[in-house]
C-alpha cells in the first residue's frame, strides 16, 4: 500500500476534480483518495490530494488562501459567469468602446479587499439541501446570498481589445470561498457591458504552489508523494517528540512540555524520532492532547 501523504497534481482543462480522483485511485491503489477544493471542468491547476490518512489533512488546507491567474471577457454575460454558459446578453458595441482603461482599474479596485459576493447561482452551494446547479439545471430560479470574502490582491496583468469584447488578464489572490467568474460578472456588470470568465489557473492554495506539481498524464503517486510528516509540517508548526511521548500520543494519552512557551490553540505536526507524523495536537499551556491521530501503518510504501 502506498504511503500516507499528499499529492499536487496539476488538472488538466475538461477533467472534474472527481475525475482526477478517480484517476489517482486507480494509479495509487487505494480508494483513500480526496481532494482540498474542487476546481471546474473548465479550470486548470492546483488540485491537492490527500493519500489515506492524509485525507485528514484536506481540511486544514480547504481554507486556505488562494491564487489565481484568470481571463475575463467584458462585453457579454452567460448563464454560467463563465465560457461553458450560454450568452444571455451582448453589450453595444458602443458601449463596449466607451469603457476606459481607468474605469477597469477602478472597477478593480472596488472589488478588492473585504467584499460582500454573491455566488454564481451554478456554484455547488447547497440551497435546502440540493446543490444550487442543479438546482438551475432543473430549471428552477436559484437567488443566493452574499456572504463576506476577503480579496487581498486584484491584479491587472494585461487588456487586449477586440471587435466585440475586452479581455483582461488578472491575477487574484482570494480567502477560500470566493468565486472568480463572480468577479467578473461583477466587473462586467459595474462597467455597465457584462462580463464573464474565459479561462482560470489555480496557481497556489496556502503554502503549495501548481509549480510543484505533477502533470495528471505522467503522474507516478510514489514519486509525487509529499510524506504526511513532511506535508504536515509545511502547514502548521513541528514539534519533535521524544519515543515516549509518541507512544502516549499515539495512546491517546497528553503530554507535558515543562519548557513550551509558544502561545497554544493552534494545531502542531507532532513528529515522531522515527520522522513519521504522530499527529496533529494542540498545547493548552504546557500540556498537549491530540487532534487528529494517523495510523503507524501508512509510514512506508510495501
Amino acid at each position: 500500500m502506498i504511503a500516507s501523504g499528499l499529492i499536487l497534481v496539476d488538472k488538466p482543462g475538461g477533467w472534474t476534480s472527481h475525475d482526477v480522483v478517480a484517476r489517482v485511485r486507480r494509479l495509487a491503489g487505494t480508494r483513500k483518495v480526496g481532494h482540498a477544493g474542487t476546481l471546474d471542468p473548465m479550470a486548470t491547476g492546483l488540485l491537492i490530494l490527500g493519500i489515506n490518512s492524509s485525507t485528514r489533512l484536506l481540511t486544514y488546507i480547504v481554507g486556505a488562501d488562494k491564487e489565481y491567474l484568470a481571463t475575463i471577457r467584458l462585453g457579454a454575460t452567460t448563464t454560467t459567469d463563465d465560457a461553458e454558459g450560454e450568452i444571455l446578453q451582448r453589450a453595444d458595441p458602443a458601449a463596449l468602446a466607451a469603457v476606459a482603461d481607468d474605469g477597469i482599474r477602478d472597477g478593480i479596485a472596488a472589488l478588492t479587499g473585504e467584499i460582500e459576493q454573491v455566488p454564481s447561482a451554478v456554484s455547488a452551494i447547497k440551497v435546502d439541501g440540493k446543490r444550487a446547479y442543479a438546482r438551475v439545471r432543473a430549471g428552477e430560479e436559484v437567488v443566493l446570498q452574499p456572504r463576506a470574502v476577503t480579496i487581498s490582491a486584484f491584479e491587472l496583468l494585461g487588456t487586449h481589445r477586440l471587435a466585440e469584447a475586452v479581455d483582461l488578464e488578472v491575477r487574484v489572490v482570494c480567502s477560500s470561498g470566493t468565486y472568480i467568474r463572480s468577479l467578473a460578472r461583477d466587473l462586467g456588470a459595474a462597467l455597465g457591458v457584462g462580463g464573464h470568465l474565459t479561462a482560470l489557473r489555480r496557481t497556489r492554495v496556502g503554502a503549495y504552489d501548481v509549480r510543484d506539481a505533477a502533470d495528471l498524464d505522467t503522474l507516478d503517486p510514489g514519486t509525487a508523494l509529499i510524506p504526511a510528516a513532511d506535508a504536515a509540517s509545511r502547514l502548521f508548526e513541528r514539534f519533535e517528540l521524544t519515543e515516549q511521548q509518541a507512544i502516549d500520543l499515539t495512546h491517546g494519552r497528553r503530554i507535558h512540555v515543562a519548557d513550551r512557551e509558544v502561545p497554544g490553540g493552534e494545531p502542531v505536526a507532532a513528529i515522531a524520532p522515527s520522522g513519521h507524523l504522530v499527529g496533529l495536537i494542540e498545547f493548552r499551556g504546557k500540556e498537549a492532547r491530540t487532534l487528529v491521530n494517523f495510523p503507524t501503518d501508512e509510514i512506508a510504501t510495501a
